[in-house]
């Protein structure tokens, strides 16, 4: 009816984990936000420990189907079911539990530790509607997949959907089909072919979002992984920065995959008593298959976030010859959406023989560390001094086989003068095609960075407390700290408005 509802985990008592509710927001744009009462709240002896993570399911009759983990009075992780109390309202305010709630329990062999999570149920070729929970034995990760016609009762399917050992507790599982000949999303249940399917797992021990695309045979219900060598927590990752818990859902009126993740703190948990607040959802991206190297997804911000554009400062064929840095002019510059786009000489490249064969993000100086092809990028939320800074960059490593192999890094080892703040320096590496310039999209927002490398291949998000480049005293710079190469650089860059958050 018009609204997108999120519901999230929330404790109304202080900025600290506990007395887990559901909170409930509403929006028409997925970027400005109402506030709504609780949805839910830990009342009942099989979700007094918390009303925690689960999915929503619209059945073809316009039902509406929440299955969510409970914490028991006796601290065992069950399945419930709750439902909107008033289909007509658009706002969903009233929720009601099922009377014969919990719905599931954890089967034999499993811990009551360690079952949680329900994903979006999807329909299977017999009809029956199917959700996947996560799971361990021991360390092996696993998805376990349930079926039922009504959501009140569940066969557990002999098959598990996958596993793969010393991975460890999967959390928030996520599961869903990409296209890979169109550009839209597609809805949970859909398979067949030109599909392939995204199996996103949340790994407890580390606490990163790992994912894999795979092919999806609902026949055996097995999921099997294009790579078995980037397989769910041991391959990629949705985010190389500091996001779990992600979720995706399918928005069928604009035809579209999207996903939220969540930003926890890396500060002191005294200090988010302080301020009163703890951990950011990011800003919604729409997923998609990338039909270019067919190896990995790309995420993007949501086109409704360049509503908050507003003044726009373009740079182009900046040169930057070996170490120089260029200061851009945009005025106060904790709000921004930042596009860049740098060019190399590609003679130059093929002509050395090797380069930093070893090189790695999170192990590496970061942006003060000189190769010869890299580091280059943007530096946000600096004061004037650098004293605090935060560079984005790519950073080329050459094989002595001739291949080179691009980096895109976030380097917070300066981002704060604060002493309470984790500063590591985050990234992977990340796919630059033949003819591919090297581009990046930045969204700032005083204490967050989200960072797009090579439209969506690899993305990192950097939580940073700058406490000097605040406000007017942000800046924006261009680097080139490589030895070897100049970089010629392109940039388009908008002050963002605020939100709307009521």
């Amino acid at each position: 009816m018009g609204w997108y509802h999120l519901f999230y985990q929330y404790n109304p008592d202080a900025a600290v984990w506990g007395n887990i509710t559901w909170g409930h927001a509403i929006s028409t744009d997925l970027i400005n936000w109402y506030h709504l009462p609780f949805a839910m709240v830990p009342d009942q002896w099989y979700d007094i420990k918390g009303v925690w993570t689960g999915s929503a399911t619209i059945l073809p009759d316009g039902q509406i189907v929440m299955m969510y983990t409970g914490d028991t009075n006796e601290e065992v992780q069950v399945q419930n079911l709750a439902y909107p109390a008033n289909l007509s309202d658009p706002l969903l305010l009233d929720w009601v539990k099922y009377s014969g709630n919990p719905v599931l329990t954890p089967p034999p062999g499993i811990g009551s530790k360690d079952f949680r999570d329900p994903t979006t149920a999807w329909v299977g070729p017999n009809g029956k509607w199917r959700v996947a929970l996560g799971t361990k034995v021991n360390k092996t990760g696993i998805t376990l997949v349930y079926e039922t016609t009504d959501f009140t009762s569940y066969e557990l399917l002999d098959e598990v959907l996958h596993a793969v050992p010393g991975t460890g507790m999967w959390e928030c599982v996520d599961f869903y089909p990409v296209s890979t000949t169109e550009s839209n999303g597609l809805d949970t249940s859909v398979n067949g072919p030109g599909i392939k399917h995204v199996l996103k797992s949340s790994l407890d021990d580390n606490k990163h979002d790992y994912y894999a695309l795979g092919t999806y045979d609902p026949i055996s219900n097995k999921w099997t992984p294009d790579n078995p060598d980037l397989d769910v927590g041991i391959g990629l990752r949705v985010d190389y920065g500091k996001y779990y818990a992600s979720k995706s859902f399918y928005d069928q009126n604009k035809q579209r995959r999207l996903l939220l993740g969540w930003t926890g703190e890396t500060d002191s948990e005294a200090a988010d008593i302080l301020k009163g607040w703890a951990s950011l959802q990011t800003i919604p991206r729409e997923v998609v298959f990338d039909k270019k190297t067919g190896k990995n997804i790309l995420q993007w911000p949501i086109k409704e976030v360049e509503k908050l554009r507003s003044k726009s400062t373009v740079y182009k064929k900046v040169l930057l010859e070996p170490g120089s840095l260029v200061p851009l002019d945009i005025g106060a510059a904790t709000q921004l959406d930042i596009i860049a786009t740098f060019d190399i000489d590609s003679t130059v490249l093929e002509a050395a023989l090797e380069a930093d064969v070893g090189y790695n993000c999170t192990t590496s100086g970061g942006s003060s560390s000189r190769g010869a092809f890299g580091p280059f990028g943007l530096v946000v939320l600096a004061d004037e001094s650098r004293t605090e800074q935060t560079p984005v960059y790519f950073y080329i490593a050459k094989g002595t086989d001739g291949v080179a192999s691009t980096y895109f890094c976030a380097d917070q080892s300066k981002s704060s003068t604060a002493s309470d703040v984790v500063k590591l320096i985050y990234g992977s590496t990340v796919p630059v095609l033949d003819g591919e310039n090297f581009s990046m999209r930045l969204l700032v927002d005083h204490s967050i960075v989200e960072s797009f490398g090579q439209g969506g291949r690899t993305v990192i998000t950097s939580r940073v407390y700058p406490t000097k480049a605040i406000y007017s005293a942000a800046k924006v710079f261009l680097f080139n700290n490589a030895t070897g190469i100049t970089v010629t650089a392109n940039v388009n860059a908008w002050n963002m408005d605020s939100a709307n958050i009521k």
